[in-house]
């Protein structure tokens, strides 16, 4: 059966969490670790709440309300909910081991402890809306997302589910970014985020984010795409990449000059950015070529933020000035790809095509 994305909802390091907006204000940024631009969380969840929430919490719980709320769709219609993050609630990780040391693992409250779980994102919005469903965390790095995708498409294909909410979300601490910054993953020296492509310098500018999505086997009036395909790899070597993306476009009966946009995920590491040059430079020199990791900096799950772009470029059918990377007008929009990977790992092939 199909796989239809009804909806959207997104909070990240620019102003995506209200749909009516598709990156007319673009938020510029000089530094290394961008935060999100926070919603007003009052209007989505009560403030006696949202005090004990973690911030990857609250951000999905903005993400998914937004998603459901552009779907029209009731609580009790979500069959599925399915999560992927690479650090889960990591926030309430580290305070909590900060506790175990400074009181010498004493008077310890479980609260930290039972909130810094991986799953506790996918299990608030659960209890939330009432869902007694299927409840999945993934937790594979950087293609935590799409492992999440892949499940609820397969549910979806074999008239398992009749409507799932799909996310990704990853939030920043002082410890994750220090670690990150000490191995030289993140940039040491910051970069305007516009420019971050000529830096020249190893490492990415890192940053956090929440993105949901409704998907269904049948499509609803807010339908933004169709999904077609999702592929991933633990592995691949620079000169495979080319290999592997004509072999997952020609298992969905497709060749390179049929699709209309390429999103890559450059992120502006000199090292790494070259798996992307081979597809932007070699198969898809004519083709309009979008990168977004400019705007929404770098995370396991930052791939959410480029579907959510992907989605937003179908059904709006304009592509946003600011992610250009070629300049190959993309007159009609039809079949977008991403292609996605981190530090040469966890590469990731996604296929969309128009409603």
């Amino acid at each position: 059966m199909p796989v239809y994305i009804n909806s959207i909802g997104s909070v990240s390091a620019q102003k995506t969490f209200d749909n009516a907006l598709f990156l007319e204000e673009i938020v510029p940024y000089n530094g290394t670790v961008l935060e999100i631009i926070a919603p007003n969380y009052k209007e989505y969840i009560p403030p006696a709440a949202a005090r004990r929430m973690a911030k990857g919490i609250k951000m999905s719980t903005v993400s998914a309300k937004t998603a459901m709320t552009e779907a029209a769709m009731e609580e009790n219609e979500i069959d599925a909910i399915i999560v992927g993050t690479g650090l889960g609630c990591i926030g309430d990780s580290e305070k909590f081991v900060s506790d175990i040391l400074d009181n010498d693992e004493q008077f310890l409250t479980p609260t930290r402890f039972i909130q810094s779980s991986h799953n506790t994102v996918a299990g608030q919005i659960a209890l939330g809306m009432g869902c007694k469903g299927h409840n999945f965390t993934y937790v594979h790095s950087a293609i935590s997302f799409e492992s999440a995708v892949l499940d609820a498409k397969m549910q979806l294909e074999n008239d398992e589910i009749k409507n799932v909410l799909v996310g990704g979300v990853d939030e920043l601490v002082d410890h994750h970014v220090n670690t990150h910054r000490l191995i030289g993953h993140i940039k040491h020296e910051p970069v305007e985020t516009m420019s971050v492509l000529k830096s020249g310098t190893n490492g990415a500018v890192f940053s956090e984010g929440a993105h949901f999505f409704t998907l269904s086997n049948k499509k609803r009036s807010s339908c933004y795409a169709e999904l077609l395909a999702i592929k991933t790899y633990n592995t691949l070597a620079g000169n495979q990449v080319s290999e592997k993306t004509q072999s997952f476009l020609s298992e969905n009966g497709m060749e390179p000059d049929a699709v209309d946009i390429i999103i890559l995920g450059y992120n502006g590491d000199v090292e790494f950015d070259g798996y992307y040059d081979t597809l932007a430079k070699g198969l898809f020199k004519d083709t309009a070529q979008v990168y977004f990791k400019h705007l929404s900096g770098e995370f396991d799950t930052a791939s959410g933020f480029g579907f959510w772009l992907a989605n937003k470029i179908l059904k709006r059918q304009t592509v946003p000035d600011a992610v250009l990377l070629n300049s190959v007008a993309a007159n009609s929009a039809k079949t977008v790809l991403i292609y996605n990977q981190y530090r040469g790992e966890n590469h990731s092939f996604t296929l969309l095509r128009k409603c």
